[in-house]
């Protein structure tokens, strides 16, 4: 359901905090939403402005069932579903709620951006999702985190050798470029997934629910419609220092120097709401995490049959895996080891594990790796690798990819067993209202 329709089912189920105390986007507000541990909160009140703020909306799996209006058992499925067919590409409607109010007299100081901790080298936007078009390859959403400048002008992380950096390469200087506050789930989750070049992250987000889209008042773009607030504007050459600012990891990242981005134009909703996340926390880790679990499952069930992943949280919810197979060869456990990496580059260690493993339990994945995992059969070490620039860790010298030893755990039941079993015996069932 879309950003709104989540936003009043949630008021209306008592699931939204309400916040009516006036509250500073500088440093206080992110206190509240990590207080009260990222439920969905809502300030009605915002010191800096007269715009509202929403957080929380994806903080767990639950929630992004909720809004996709499907069983929380059923997400993997339907993630799955929608990366390997990403259509019909979303409609183009005239009009939409995103243009209700059109700026072209830019200051971007009257939106609620944040500034969360002592550490930030400024204020940032850290929910928005950024449409740009490859000259080649079309149509690219992602996400990019954006440190206000001035009224006008940003400077945005961009990954090297991601969708929009390759793209602004091939643009010879300039880039048009569209980032959108106050989405649907689904877009936020499309925006998150890594598909194949060429392939529209929006195709994703419509095969999850219905996305139509606009075009765009001063940039060649097309935008969810029902977007909160849209900022239409261009990637330039210059470029000035970005960060620190927390990744992933919950550990400030380093300073860069990025893309300034200028903003020419400003469109929202009447009374637009504005939507944030905290960075390195659940909703910065649902984001990232959860559209790698169907890339891995993909991958893996190519190879044997594969039942389920967990990225796990305790892994920075990107650089550990949980894969569960039912196994039917000797080798499936590292086959889907050799996939899990396929399917997702820059995991780090992957654990496999039978059907009757709750891979959402880390003592059920641990006592597998107790009982029936053995190092020297097992194991799967894979130095030298290309890594994540999350993990500090890693060999992370400047001027070159990251790089780091990656292991898989085949924590399966070996099908040739001797000596004792592998399997938990459980007592008899019994009815205690019966002796009452």
């Amino acid at each position: 359901m879309g950003f709104r329709h989540f936003l009043e089912q949630l008021d209306g189920n008592r699931e939204l905090v309400r916040i009516k105390k006036e509250v500073s986007t500088e440093f206080e507000m992110a206190g509240f939403i990590d207080a009260v541990k990222e439920k969905p909160i809502f300030f009605e009140r915002v010191k800096e402005g007269d715009i509202p703020v929403v957080a929380g909306l994806v903080s767990s799996r639950g929630l992004v069932a909720e809004a996709l209006d499907i069983e929380e058992s059923n997400l993997m499925k339907e993630l799955s579903n929608a990366i390997k067919e990403p259509f019909p590409i979303p409609e183009v409607v005239k009009g939409g709620e995103c243009q209700q109010v059109i700026e072209k007299n830019v200051d971007l100081t009257r939106l609620p951006i944040m500034r969360y901790t002592e550490k930030d080298g400024g204020k940032y936007v850290a929910s928005a999702i950024a449409i740009v078009k490859d000259p080649e390859l079309g149509r690219n959403m992602c996400f990019h985190r954006l440190m206000l400048m001035d009224p006008k002008r940003f400077v945005a992380r961009i990954v090297e050798g991601r969708g929009t950096d390759t793209a602004f390469k091939k643009s010879g200087g300039e880039l048009e470029v569209a980032f959108c506050i106050g989405n649907s789930t689904a877009v936020l989750l499309a925006a998150s997934t890594s598909l194949p070049k060429g392939v529209d992250e929006l195709g994703m987000a419509n095969a999850l629910e219905k996305t139509k889209l606009v075009k765009c008042q001063t940039v060649d773009l097309e935008v969810p419609r029902d977007s909160e607030i849209v900022l239409e504007g261009v990637i330039t050459k210059e470029r000035a220092p970005e960060g620190p600012f927390l990744d992933l990891t919950g550990i400030p990242d380093k300073v860069r120097l990025q893309p300034v981005v200028e903003i020419s134009c400003v469109t929202t909703r009447k009374d637009p709401i504005y939507q944030t996340i905290l960075a390195g926390r659940k909703e910065h880790r649902v984001l990232m995490g959860m559209p790698k679990e169907p890339t891995i499952f993909n991958e893996v069930n190519k190879v044997c049959k594969c039942t389920n992943v967990h990225i796990t949280e305790g892994g920075c919810s990107w650089l550990h895996a949980i894969v569960q197979i039912i196994k039917k060869s000797p080798d499936d456990g590292k086959k889907a080891i050799k996939a899990a990496f396929e399917g997702h580059g820059s995991l780090k260690h992957c654990i496999i594990v039978d059907n009757d493993i709750n891979i959402y339990d880390p003592n059920d994945v641990e006592w597998a790796i107790a009982t029936r995992f053995q190092a020297n059969k097992g194991a799967v070490i894979m130095p030298n690798q290309r890594g994540s620039s999350l993990d500090p860790s890693g060999d992370l010298t400047e001027g070159k990819k990251a790089t780091t030893c990656k292991m898989g755990i085949d924590a399966t039941i070996p099908l040739i067993q001797t000596g004792k079993g592998f399997k938990k015996k459980e007592y008899k069932k019994v009815n205690l209202e019966s002796v009452s």
